[in-house]
């Protein structure tokens, strides 16, 4: 079975340009194909702010009225998406941006008011992802590059949480290949206490993660990515890692099983 490799990198890395160049460096090093997606960073935040846009945010996640929608699509699938696109073409990686959009390629469904509001929230069932259009390209020796916006087929954009989108791309891909999915941030995994770079977790399974968020040491934003990661692995995903960007080509991490 072919073997494709979806990698996630989060927006701290993003905002930082010599991690940034570095990380893309070892993403074309990386052997095989594979996906990008990537996070926002700190951008749209800071613009919110001068922009007078209260930023709003649940559980790490980020609550998208009708302004910020037009905000984050701007840097998301605009800005930086064609900044990482242009970095990865300079060292000979041929890489194509997309948002969810463009090819009809990661159609959501806007998240329902009920109990919260989260405003202009996509989420993406991976059936209906267009894996047809993600072959072609990976076939082509095209590295697809993903920011979190997606779209309802219906004429409205929808911001998605970038680690759900990586997720559920595997997913999809899962059907047709053998596939790894990595989430790359700014620590060298989970850790047991978040003050201490050196406290990696080496593996979690389902039951130690529960574990974890019972003793409170998985918090924020950590949730939806091991919510995300184990979803994967309960729907076809071979494995996934999460670990430092600077660590792509070096195997420390935290892996998840289920």
């Amino acid at each position: 079975m072919k073997k494709v490799t979806i990698i996630k990198i989060g927006g701290n890395i993003v905002d930082k340009p010599d991690a940034l160049q570095y990380f893309l460096n070892n993403l074309n090093k990386f052997e095989g194909p594979k996906v990008l997606i990537h996070g926002g960073g700190a951008i749209a935040t800071q613009l919110s702010s001068k922009l007078g846009l209260e930023v709003k945010m649940h559980n790490g996640r980020r609550i998208t009225d009708y302004e910020t929608l037009k905000l984050v699509t701007m840097v998301y699938a605009g800005l930086i998406n064609k900044q990482i696109v242009a970095s990865l073409q300079k060292i000979g990686c041929n890489a194509l941006g997309l948002c969810g959009a463009d090819g009809d390629s990661v159609p959501a469904t806007r998240r329902p008011a009920n109990p919260i509001d989260w405003g202009y929230v996509g989420d993406v069932d991976p059936q209906n992802i267009n894996t047809s259009l993600l072959t072609s390209l990976l076939g082509r020796g095209i590295t697809p590059v993903f920011c979190a916006i997606t779209h309802d087929s219906n004429g409205s954009l929808l911001n998605t949480n970038a680690d759900t989108m990586a997720s559920s791309i595997a997913i999809a891909l899962s059907k047709e290949y053998s596939t790894k999915l990595i989430y790359c941030f700014e620590k060298d995994g989970v850790l047991s206490d978040p003050d201490d770079n050196d406290s990696v977790i080496p593996l979690i399974t389902k039951n130690s993660y529960k574990q974890l968020l019972e003793e409170k040491k998985v918090v924020g934003g950590m949730i939806p990515k091991l919510d995300n990661a184990f979803a994967a692995l309960e729907n076809g995903v071979g494995e996934v890692i999460i670990k430092h960007a600077d660590n792509l080509l070096i195997p420390k991490e935290t892996l998840l099983k289920i």
